[in-house]
């Protein structure tokens, strides 16, 4: 008998990816990860891809104003607004966050967070550490780390993008730098006039092959002298720009006009240069 946090399985065809990852993290058994993907994939589990949003906001509202109101504290504390009860017993949050409210069994709130630092800058939300005494090449982003261990699901499509504004102090909103991982693992940023970059204009599939083996025979060459590691890096940026452009699923992707007025109106305008 197998039990994990409630669940029980009298073999190990029944058992999910995230138990297994469990059953790992407890150390039964000193499961290591060769044993781990050796028994998922003869459990027929295969590997799963989420899509995560990180939304970080930068100067946003404090958390005494969202979802830690203190209504007991001294008003020279406490916000002007008024915390309004959600739908899981015991938990409010503010009473201008009323469709968030009837959804807060699907959401977890960490009030423990220290900075680690007392600056206002993304950094240390963006890789979890400070931007003092970094090592060589820096701290990579949290999506640069994804795309590293994880990769993309589809070879036109890049694991990590970035989509954060334009704003005159840009500390506040980079989407994070790929750090000691390379450039490879930068985000992609399709912003403004870099979306028509995507698009052949009239180049056609068999000459775009023929340019990818030439630059190919030019980085063959560029690699035998260059021992900063970059080559590698461009390696897999050309690699993914000619994935990008033999492909439309990225630039589909991006087009919000194949959206549905009523989910376009739900996010509002915003700026079409970002």
């Amino acid at each position: 008998m197998l039990t994990i946090f409630g669940q029980r399985h009298r073999f190990c065809d029944g058992v999910t990816r995230r138990n297994f990852l469990k059953i790992g993290a407890l150390g039964l058994g000193g499961l290591a990860l060769p044993e781990l993907l050796r028994a998922e994939a003869q459990a027929g589990i295969r590997r799963s891809h989420k899509a995560v949003i990180m939304v970080f906001l930068p100067g946003g509202p404090s958390h005494q104003d969202i979802f830690d109101l203190k209504p007991d504290a001294p008003l020279e504390i406490r916000g002007e607004f008024k915390p309004i009860s959600t739908n899981v017993t015991g938990i409010q949050i503010c009473e201008h966050l009323p469709r968030l409210a009837a959804i807060m069994d699907k959401l977890v709130l960490i009030r423990t967070m220290v900075g680690c630092q007392g600056d206002h800058d993304a950094f240390q939300c963006l890789t979890g550490r400070s931007n003092r005494n970094q090592p060589p090449g820096g701290w990579p982003a949290l999506g640069s780390v994804v795309a590293k261990l994880q990769g993309p699901v589809d070879p036109a499509v890049p694991p990590f993008v970035g989509l954060s504004p334009k704003m005159g102090h840009m500390e506040w909103a980079d989407a994070g730098k790929p750090g000691f991982l390379g450039v490879a693992y930068a985000p992609f940023k399709p912003d403004g006039a870099g979306k028509s970059d995507m698009v052949l204009n009239g180049v056609t599939l068999d000459r775009l092959s023929d340019r990818k083996a030439l630059l190919a025979s030019f980085d063959r060459f560029r690699r035998d002298v260059d021992s900063s590691g970059l080559m590698s890096g461009l390696d897999a940026f050309n690699e993914q720009a000619f994935g990008l452009l033999t492909s439309s699923q990225l630039l589909e992707a991006l087009d919000i006009g194949r959206e549905s007025p009523k989910v376009r109106a739900r996010y509002g305008k915003g700026d079409s240069r970002n």
